[in-house]
């Protein structure tokens, strides 16, 4: 009867410090490869990302198609709200705005 109750009060804490555990292990090499700092193998000892001119060479073409990405992405959006604006205004504004724009001279 003891043991029922020491397992029953022991494994949710143990189960609750170990998941704190991993999670804080987690975090802190999140934050060690966010800011720079090197990773540690099995023994203690420093790892540092490889770096050779091909990498080099790979980060400079994804930034470049990142940048690309984001200027389509931008224009995607004004076309998009451009098409909200149309599908969400009432139907005799637009019309409205068709008809002065048929009336007003050419420059």
């Amino acid at each position: 009867m003891d043991f029922i109750i020491f397992k029953e009060a022991i494994v949710p804490a143990a189960v609750i410090i170990g998941l704190a555990c991993v999670g804080g292990w987690i975090f802190t090499t999140w934050l060690r490869v966010k800011n720079g700092y090197p990773l540690e193998n099995s023994w203690g000892k420093a790892v540092y990302p490889r770096t050779s001119d091909e990498a080099m060479e790979r980060v400079k073409l994804i930034g470049q198609e990142n940048a690309q990405l984001r200027a389509e992405l931008g224009s995607v959006k004004d076309r998009l709200a451009v098409i909200e604006r149309i599908v969400t205004d009432e139907g005799h504004r637009l019309s409205h705005e068709i008809d002065k724009l048929r009336d007003a001279p050419l420059n």
